[in-house]
């Protein structure tokens, strides 16, 4: 899909250039002029002979062969102008700004439905329409500013949104992050910004830019995104990525536990840690998370924190202890004495390390290598400094500098006076330094950065259970009945309780005796069985199982009771939801009514292998519940891992599964027993 022309151009031609900067056709120009486009440069505009110094066409027609067309003219001309590019100029690769299409309603798609058509009949790429344009190595095809100078270490950056991409370019500059390459991709009628991703997956060296961010609207191939994006993670890349607009719009029948917990949003997270992208919610935390990934990375858990302003420095701690960071205090040693001695009398070397407002250049060099030399306890190092205005902050930022670039453990710059040191603040930057203003946004930033998933393998399985095939065949859409779903478990190599269904008095007596007490009967019909008093535990004679079946079947919409053994246990749970185009997301956590009052649930895309099912239960809440607590027996977490794996193969190997919950299941020891089964089918 992507092809030369787009990325290295010998050729570009703007159609709608103008004269006019204000306008999208003569910003584009002035940028690919003012940034040196290297190749030949056309320009179309009917009513000049020139623009903005070159020679200037009336039509696509007057044109000579021309590799890469940027259009920044009506979308209802656009059309015709890449009929005649791409049938008489060779025009391989295409960027149209103009809005006027998809978005604007059913006119404007069947012009961008045209416009596709062209592109890939001719074999061509197409960027948008209705976007900003293109910043690579090559050339600067945007119509905004800034343009940042490109750096083949920075940061490669997609957008699907062009306003978003300027905003995001300025928050990042502000930090002085560095870019290598810009897409923003419009309306993505051809390429969005999953295809930007397998472009920078497919044509990766180990030269490539190693961080890579994204700001998604919308996922329009999430398996594409899932496949790439995990590839690039492998490949030893970065990746950060905002998801906007996650609210749901009217509401989803909450027909099952599962379908009531599963949303868009949640899928999305799910995608995101299978990938190993770390989630953003704004530009400044995407930058700011931006800017950690490009600095080295620490080595351990433990961080000094150096400032001459100690609120800043009990904000920074609290924010990064309350996330599992530790700040340690420093043991009384001859190195921390020393180091005291060299500072103002009421400076604290306890970490934070406090230096007070008149803290020198010289002082803080000495704080900086104790940390680097004399404190093992030390991993990486925080340096708070501004001014209040009194005296220039140039010094201590030029040593700074020089501390960044020569240490070895990482040294953190948080510069918080925007205003009074903010001349210092432009040297420090353009000495090649990235600069954090805000010590709490840098400690969430940090914290993200430091627990930042890493990418699941693809441990997706053929389907084999031949068995398994033939009941889903067999079987109508909708909830199944109870022992239907049951059949459907076992088939799938998941032991179940075997309960025994009846719908006559006697035959309750006989499943009883046959099963033998205590014993449990709940309701068959009714979806939650709980809220209409459609379950009864612990009956332990034949009169209570008669009183009881009388009872149950008297309850609305009830058609069979189910008997089964009474157990006891902790209370969990599994489920599985689709979510269109994502798959099955699985989840796990605490059963039964803690189930709705505790929500400790975790989540994860299919297919889940048994590491990805470990580490899921890992973070679950209740996870001393399942280990053993204050004497109770615990529960074989292996045992619960393969079960999580064995539900996750069955909704891969039964695709048409659109809901599934085992809730409860009682688990003692080495033993999972399903209680109570919803599995609902749906072939549309």
């Amino acid at each position: 899909m992507f092809n030369q022309a787009l990325i290295r151009p010998q050729s570009i031609v703007v159609v709608g250039a103008s004269n006019n900067p204000a306008k999208p056709g003569g910003h584009l120009l002035q940028n690919l002029l003012q940034y040196s486009f290297g190749g030949k440069l056309y320009v179309v505009n009917p009513k000049e002979d020139s623009v903005q110094g070159v020679a200037a066409c009336r039509s696509v027609a007057d044109l000579p062969s021309v590799e890469l067309a940027i259009l920044a003219i009506p979308a209802a001309a656009c059309v015709q102008a890449v009929r005649v590019l791409a049938e008489e100029k060779g025009t391989k690769a295409f960027i149209v700004v103009s809005a006027g299409f998809a978005e604007s309603g059913d006119m404007g798609q069947q012009l961008e439905n045209e416009l596709l058509k062209l592109v890939d009949q001719h074999q061509g790429c197409l960027i948008g329409p209705n976007c900003i344009g293109v910043i690579s190595p090559a050339y600067a095809g945007v119509f905004t500013s800034p343009v940042p100078a490109l750096d083949p270490r920075g940061i490669d950056f997609v957008s699907g949104s062009g306003a978003t991409a300027v905003f995001c370019l300025e928050a990042g500059m502000k930090k002085g992050l560095r870019f290598a390459s810009v897409f923003t991709v419009g309306n993505s009628a051809q390429i969005g910004v999953e295809e930007v991703l397998q472009h920078w997956d497919e044509s990766f060296t180990a030269e490539s830019p190693k961080v890579k961010l994204l700001y998604l609207e919308g996922i329009r191939d999430p398996q594409k995104l899932l496949k790439h994006a995990r590839s690039l993670r492998l490949k030893g890349c970065r990746i950060a990525a905002i998801k906007a607009g996650t609210g749901e719009s009217g509401s989803r029948a909450a027909l099952s536990h599962t379908g009531a917990m599963a949303s868009p949003d949640v899928a999305v997270d799910a995608l995101f840690r299978k990938a190993g992208i770390i989630r953003c919610y704004g530009r400044d935390e995407l930058t700011t998370v931006a800017g950690l990934l490009l600095l080295p990375a620490m080595a351990g858990n433990k961080l000094a924190v150096i400032t001459h302003a100690g609120g800043p420095a009990v904000m920074l701690t609290d924010c990064l202890e309350k996330g599992g960071l530790q700040v340690p205090r420093f043991p009384d040693s001859a190195q921390k004495e020393g180091l005291k001695s060299q500072l103002y009398p009421g400076s604290s070397v306890e970490n934070p390390i406090d230096f007070l407002a008149t803290g020198t250049a010289q002082q803080l060099a000495a704080i900086i290598d104790c940390c680097e030399h004399d404190f093992p306890e030390v991993d990486a190092m925080v340096v708070i400094f501004g001014s209040p205005g009194l005296v220039p902050v140039n010094e201590v930022y030029q040593l700074l500098s020089v501390k960044m670039k020569s240490c070895r453990k990482p040294i953190y710059p948080v510069l918080p006076s925007v205003v009074n040191a903010d001349e210092a603040i432009r040297e420090f930057m353009d000495a090649g330094n990235l600069v954090f203003t805000d010590e709490v946004a840098f400690g969430h930033a940090l914290l993200k950065v430091t627990n930042a998933p890493q990418p699941m393998p693809d441990d997706r399985q053929p389907s084999k259970n031949v068995q398994l095939q033939q009941i889903i065949a067999s079987l109508p859409d909708g909830f199944l009945p109870p022992l239907e779903a049951q059949r459907l478990l076992e088939a799938a190599g998941i032991a179940t309780l075997g309960q025994l269904q009846v719908d006559g008095e006697q035959q309750a007596l006989d499943a009883a005796a046959q099963i033998g007490f205590p014993l449990a009967m709940k309701v068959v019909g009714p979806l939650h069985k709980s809220d209409v008093g459609g379950v009864l535990l612990n009956l332990r004679s034949a009169e209570q199982v008669a009183a009881g079946f009388r009872r149950l079947m008297a309850i609305a919409g009830t058609s069979a009771v189910l008997l089964s053994p009474m157990l006891n246990g902790l209370e969990l749970y599994i489920g599985a939801k689709y979510e269109k185009g994502f798959g099955h997301l699985i989840f796990v956590g605490l059963g039964g009514v803690w189930l709705e009052i505790m929500k400790d649930v975790q989540v994860a895309l299919a297919p889940v292998s048994r590491t990805e099912a470990l580490q899921l239960i890992s973070k679950l809440k209740a996870l001393p519940l399942l280990n053993g607590y204050r004497g109770q027996r615990g529960v074989d977490i292996g045992q619960f891992a393969d079960l999580l794996v064995q539900v996750s193969r069955l909704v891969e190997e039964a695709p048409l599964i659109s809901e599934l919950d085992l809730n409860p299941i009682v688990a003692e020891g080495k033993r999972f027993s399903p209680v109570d089964i919803r599995i609902a089918l749906n072939r549309k």
